[in-house]
């Protein structure tokens, strides 16, 4: 049976993969905005108001938000109430792990008050526009709206540098799960050389984005 410590090092290691998951469909939907408007607008309208995206996808997704930094909070107060009362086996051996590793509290605050941003600069848009004002469907909306948003310098540094501590959250967290699901064996070489392409890759495409549109905004 379980622990419970290893069981919520469980749930996050899932939570986390299935985040990771929808991190790469949301890329695609957004890579497409560099090379085809009518793509894009098309790939936004469908999430916009397909009832299965809306309405079981959706509040799964927050679901698996939640879960996973509240499991993350939780085993980093465990972790140092646990260093707190046993202290350190080996003087300085802290220094046997990477920042990244010891800091994934930090990384993930900043990941998760970056969620909110982006919430609140495209989420609650869309809840605004489609309940709160009912405005007519518009299916040529989502490029207009999303180049905007890249227009000033401040908001454009916002999102790459968040995109920044992404990365080095998932260089961490992508190879940590595979491990807690036993997926780090004959595998392990692989999925760590897979992790840290990902890492990069991943929030390297969401710069490039970000970048692209701020450099080339509406006409």
């Amino acid at each position: 049976m379980l622990s419970s410590s290893l069981l919520r090092k469980l749930v996050m290691a899932l939570s986390g993969l299935f985040l990771i998951t929808f991190l790469s469909l949301h890329l695609a939907i957004n890579l497409a905005s560099v090379f085809s408007v009518e793509l894009y607008n098309e790939w936004s309208h469908f999430m916009g108001y397909n009832k299965i995206v809306q309405l079981i996808m959706q509040p799964i997704l927050i679901a698996g938000v939640i879960v996973h930094f509240v499991m993350g909070f939780v085993l980093e107060i465990q972790n140092r109430a646990a260093r707190g009362v046993q202290g350190y086996a080996v003087k300085g051996s802290g220094t046997n792990s990477s920042w990244i590793s010891r800091n994934m509290i930090i990384s993930g605050a900043v990941v998760l008050a970056f969620i909110g941003l982006h919430m609140y600069d495209f989420w609650l848009h869309e809840m605004e526009y489609k309940y709160v004002e009912q405005l007519p469907v518009d299916t040529e909306r989502y490029y207009d709206f999303t180049v905007a948003k890249f227009a000033t310098l401040g908001r454009t540094l916002i999102y790459s540098v968040s995109f920044v501590l992404l990365a080095m959250h998932l260089y961490h967290g992508f190879a940590s799960s595979m491990q807690t699901i036993g997926l780090d064996n004959k595998y392990g070489k692989a999925i760590q050389a897979f992790a840290k392409i990902f890492s990069i890759a991943v929030p390297a495409g969401f710069i490039f984005i970000a970048l692209f549109h701020h450099l080339n905004p509406l006409q």
